[in-house]
């Protein structure tokens, strides 16, 4: 296979949302430059970019897929990512290297919920964008709408390139507001005939192509000047314009596509190869010292893992850019994160899951390489005389949770196994493995998400998995001060136990002044491993208890706090004041005082009017106006206090803290409500008191599990 320069390496991450073509785009892509000879369809479950069975199953893209196309002696990598926001992490981690975005729209539902999101990301990384209205060719398609929802969306950036002649059924032209030339396709697609514009649709393109010279000229001063001065831009101005605004984000350039019916994929793909930037033309990538990486052919070789998959039978997939210089198979590089060496055996340029072999990559191109040992998604590796690690892939906080078992018990530890794997593939799939609530808790962007990772779980691991409800991480603590006195006392022959406590407790907030009621003559402040303090006071005299049998106690004490009589939680921010005891010369020894003081904090808490905390979470909603109210209800109905309100970008943010236990299943009732308009931000914030009827019925429930298990 033939080795590009970096000048003629163009990088894409077809980006959309569900159902806009993006997968059927680059099977035409394919096709039109001959990497595969008979194109593949969704429906027929044949494309090559969808080739996993789930994404058979499901008839749309699940995660990202890499291939290339060589067209005109240029090298386009192409990344299909899915279309749906539970896989968000598929879609960032391919706008991360990718050059250029093409960001697919349905011609007849225009700008849907799932581009919004996904705009964030590309926008985040100020990536070069071709928007591209596919699916003209359908009975309701309406371009002017698309486009005009597209500017209130995305901004005045958004630049016709292009517009249809005939949309609809009947599509077969393209105005091409560049070359102000018409390209009529035949019925099977393919090659254009080029044609003059009609004489009735010749002002409304002078019209437009003017607009875009006006653009072209704007990102350039010796452009704008030749522009005064002529009135206009030739062809090859105007992409340097063009590009020039792509790169400044203040040109987004609109293409027309029936990507199904193969109109217009030769003419976006001609402007990629001609206009769109190569990674030599985009800014330096950032080390996290903030050492600049700039893409330079010659430079010290710099690769950065963006993707990794593990497959059955094969082993561990690793995808990378090339950022600088150029590696070869056989190289070994540094692993600066891990350091470790490792060595590029072999390296592959994928087409879905076909591997080409190649003997060299350079700055700017994708590839791929098998069995890293130490090298995983976010990972630098360099060559001699350099270290650097690349700044990582930012992926987002999880939005849903649930708690996994294996049916069957024999299958607990390799559970945990695949488990890593899945997260190692998928960073925004987050397992837990929680001590506290002995569940293990798998994070997810959503439902989908999580149903996909069952199906994952079952179909290619063969294991049996449930999901059920994960319990959630109350606290325990105490409204007013208890005393309690506990004795142990136990005689089996022989020695025998023997250990008398007498305890005060109280509830503890930071800055309490010390006790008063009795001589105070040690004091311990144990930071609690779950959050909140325990002060432990020495207020014994006379000798009533041996100074050595104290660490006894607190250790009785502290195994206690961890299992509080309400449900079963941590107990927290409490004080225990030891200020009398009884011992034996002969019986008294540590395990009699660890249970004593144990029984007697047990007996205190209860009498001390125990509270029930729960934990709280930041909760951070941003929608369009018209469904504020409707959110806000619901939020409200869930126990929430509104924080505040505002705007952003045109769209209403409502701020409210929300109780952990009412956040089950939100995520999904939040898309429901605004039909997936919604972004949903959560974040820990602190525990709070349960309300009193709660508390009660969770206690019940606690309760009843424990009289059952015992």
């Amino acid at each position: 296979m033939r080795t590009y320069d970096e000048k003629h390496i163009k990088n894409i991450a077809l980006v959309g949302s569900a159902k806009s073509g993006k997968t059927t785009l680059a099977e035409t892509m394919l096709f039109e430059a001959g990497i595969i000879t008979k194109r593949g369809s969704v429906e027929e479950k044949n494309t090559v970019s969808d080739y996993h069975e789930i994404e058979h199953e499901r008839q749309s893209s699940v995660y990202e897929a890499t291939m290339h196309t060589e067209w005109r002696d240029y090298k386009i990598n192409i990344i299909d990512t899915p279309g749906i926001d539970d896989f968000i992490g598929e879609v960032i981690s391919a706008v991360r290297v990718c050059d250029t975005a093409v960001m697919l729209l349905n011609a007849q539902h225009g700008v849907e919920a799932s581009s919004e999101v996904i705009w964030d990301y590309v926008d985040k990384y100020r990536k070069p964008t071709i928007f591209a209205v596919n699916q003209l060719d359908l009975e309701h398609a309406n371009f002017n709408a698309t486009v005009e929802k597209a500017k209130q969306k995305f901004g005045n950036a958004i630049t016709v390139m292009q517009y249809p002649l005939n949309q609809g059924t009947g599509f077969n032209a393209i105005i091409d507001l560049l070359k102000m030339t018409m390209y009529r396709f035949p019925a099977t697609g393919g090659k254009p005939e080029k044609l003059e514009i009609p004489p009735e649709e010749m002002e409304n393109a002078k019209k437009l192509h003017n607009e875009l010279v006006e653009k072209a000229a704007e990102n350039d001063e010796k452009l704008m000047e030749l522009y005064f001065e002529r009135g206009s831009l030739d062809e090859d101005e105007m992409k340097q314009g063009l590009k020039a605004g792509m790169m400044a984000h203040q040109i987004f350039p609109v293409f027309c596509l029936s990507a199904k019916k193969d109109m217009g994929s030769g003419r976006l793909m001609g402007f990629i190869d001609n206009v769109a930037p190569s990674a030599i033309d985009m800014p330096a990538e950032i080390a996290e010292d903030k050492t600049l990486v700039p893409c330079i052919p010659t430079g010290p070789t710099v690769l950065f893992f963006y993707k990794t998959i593990i497959e059955p039978h094969l082993g561990k997939l690793a995808f990378f850019k090339v950022l600088s210089g150029e590696v070869s198979a056989g190289t070994d590089l540094m692993n600066h994160k891990t350091n470790t060496s490792e060595r590029l055996t072999q390296l592959f340029i994928m087409d879905g899951k076909s591997r080409n072999t190649v003997d060299k990559l350079k700055a700017g191109d994708l590839g791929c390489t098998l069995k890293l040992k130490n090298t995983f998604t976010n990972h630098t590796l360099c060559g001699k005389g350099i270290a650097i690690n690349i700044e990582p892939i930012q992926f987002p906080e999880p939005k849903t949770r649930v708690a996994l078992i294996a049916k069957n018990k024999s299958d607990e530890e390799k559970l945990g196994e695949v488990l890593a794997e899945l997260h190692l593939e998928d960073p925004t799939l987050v397992v837990e493995y929680s001590k506290e609530l002995k569940q293990v808790i798998l994070h997810a962007q959503g439902d989908l998400h999580l149903a996909v990772t069952k199906w994952r779980i079952e179909n290619v691991y063969k294991m049996q998995v449930e999901f059920i409800k994960p319990r959630i991480s109350f606290r325990e603590t105490i409204q007013k001060p208890a005393i309690a006195t506990y004795r142990h006392k136990k005689q089996s022959g022989g020695a025998g136990q023997f250990g008398e406590v007498h305890i005060k407790i109280e509830p503890y907030y930071d800055g309490m002044p010390d006790m008063k009621e009795y001589p105070l003559r040690d004091k311990e402040e144990h930071a609690l491993p779950w959050g909140g303090k325990l002060v432990f006071n020495n207020c014994i005299t006379g000798g009533a208890i041996d100074t050595r049998f104290l660490p006894s106690v607190l250790k009785g004490v502290m195994e206690k706090m961890q299992e509080g009589p309400l449900t079963g939680s941590f107990v927290r921010d409490i004080r225990v004041s030891v200020f009398d005891g009884k011992m034996h010369p002969v019986d008294s020894n540590d395990i009699s005082f660890k249970i004593a003081g144990m029984m007697a904090f047990r007996e205190a808490f209860h009498n001390a009017q125990p509270q029930l905390l729960e934990p709280i979470y930041d909760v951070e909603v941003e929608m369009p106006d018209d469904m504020m109210g409707d959110v806000m209800s619901d939020l409200q109905s869930r126990r929430s206090i509104i924080m505040g309100m505002d705007s952003r970008n045109g769209r209403q943010v409502i701020r409210a803290k929300t109780p952990l236990l009412e956040l089950d299943g939100y995520s999904t009732a939040l898309k429901s409500i605004t039909q997936g308009k919604a972004k949903l931000k959560t974040s820990f914030a602190e525990f709070a008191p349960v309300p009193g009827d709660l508390q009660k019925k969770l206690h019940d429930e606690y309760v009843k599990v424990e009289a059952l298990s015992s």
